[in-house]
């Protein structure tokens, strides 16, 4: 039977090689898939904008109907 270190140098041997194969051709598939340019942006930053007021009419929202009710109680805080 072969021993446990054989095993182990054959398997890092094993791992090495791939690691080298996948480093010398990751260059080439990732340029073959990017030469497409780049689509163009889908949003011109109104959208954020609104979505950023709708967030703080919101909070407003919630503030107001959280402090409302300690103005209209009969408690001293």
């Amino acid at each position: 039977m072969a021993s446990a270190a054989a095993v182990a140098r054959v398997s890092f041997r094993a791992v090495a090689v791939l690691a080298l194969v996948l480093a010398i051709a990751t260059p080439y598939v990732a340029q073959a898939q990017s030469t497409a340019p780049a689509p163009a942006p889908s949003s011109d930053g109104s959208s954020i904008d609104l979505g950023v007021a709708y967030v703080l009419m919101l909070a407003a929202l919630v503030l107001t109907y959280l402090i409302h009710p300690l103005d209209a109680s009969s408690y001293f805080f």
